[in-house]
């Protein structure tokens, strides 16, 4: 810069030169990329076909709600279906760890073959202690392959946890079942599982009540959406500071030269 030059050069002066330029066209494609991820994200938080309420309380076929082998949506947590199929006797197992209405005990479980080569896991009682689940397993085993017609909800797998005893299962997860079952040779299998609503071979119901309504507004992505738009307007900030920065610099510049001039 001049030594000779009167007056510093402005703020816009110093914004409209090619560097500066250049560096607000890159913020706008980064505030666009944040604009553009901001409204993807709120057109996720709002569901505009949400599932109708008590749609879970109504019963329908199990094919109709999942297949085997595919993960249960969440809108279909906990939706009454009805099935029908024939116990495999080998298979009613003991899970530990279960309550019902707050109070400690087990389910007795079951490979309900829906199908030639097609099974679905069923909660099918609740029983108060170890002893009465075994019992209650061992009779239903003695039945032999029992055709049944069961009415329930379709619930994801909890998943397999590592215990101390391997024999003991504490979740209800249709994949560690699978692992104790017989005749598993090329079966397919639904992830989640069915629980009963009627109980058998001296149970007691599983509670199991309906899920509660969930909202159309998903205000995790809303939040998300906000802080999309935030990181725009600071990518404009930037610049807007870095440009007043270098003006800054080169006034205090300007200002120094001319000092240093009238010293002389």
């Amino acid at each position: 810069m001049s030594l000779t030059q009167d007056f510093p050069p402005t703020l816009r002066e110093v914004m409209l030169r090619g560097r500066w330029l250049a560096m607000l066209a890159l913020c706008l494609v980064v505030a666009g990329v944040f604009a553009w991820l901001g409204q993807w994200q709120l057109g996720r938080a709002i569901d505009t076909t949400p599932p109708e309420p008590g749609m879970t309380e109504k019963v329908q076929p199990l094919t109709e709600v999942v297949e085997p082998g595919e993960y249960l949506a969440e809108p279909l947590v906990g939706q009454r279906v009805t099935t029908s199929g024939t116990w495999v006797p080998e298979d009613f197992i003991v899970v530990s760890g279960r309550f019902n209405d707050g109070i400690a005990g087990y389910w007795v479980t079951g490979q309900l073959r829906v199908a030639e080569r097609t099974s679905i896991a069923v909660a099918i009682g609740f029983a108060p202690t170890r002893e009465k689940a075994d019992a209650a397993a061992s009779a239903l085993s003695s039945r032999g392959a029992e055709q049944a017609e069961i009415t329930g909800r379709v619930i994801s797998d909890e998943g397999p946890v590592v215990t101390r005893d391997p024999f003991d299962l504490n979740r209800m997860s249709p994949a560690a079942l699978l692992s104790r079952w017989h005749e598993i040779d090329q079966l397919d299998v639904y992830r989640p599982y069915l629980a009963s609503a009627e109980a058998t071979a001296g149970l007691d119901d599983i509670s199991s009540p309906a899920p509660e309504e969930r909202s159309s507004v998903n205000w995790l992505n809303i939040f998300y959406a906000i802080e999309w738009a935030i990181f725009a307007g600071f990518a404009f900030y930037l610049w807007y500071r870095l440009a007043k920065d270098a003006w800054e610099r080169e006034v205090e510049d300007f200002e120094d030269r001319r000092n240093a001039s009238a010293a002389s």
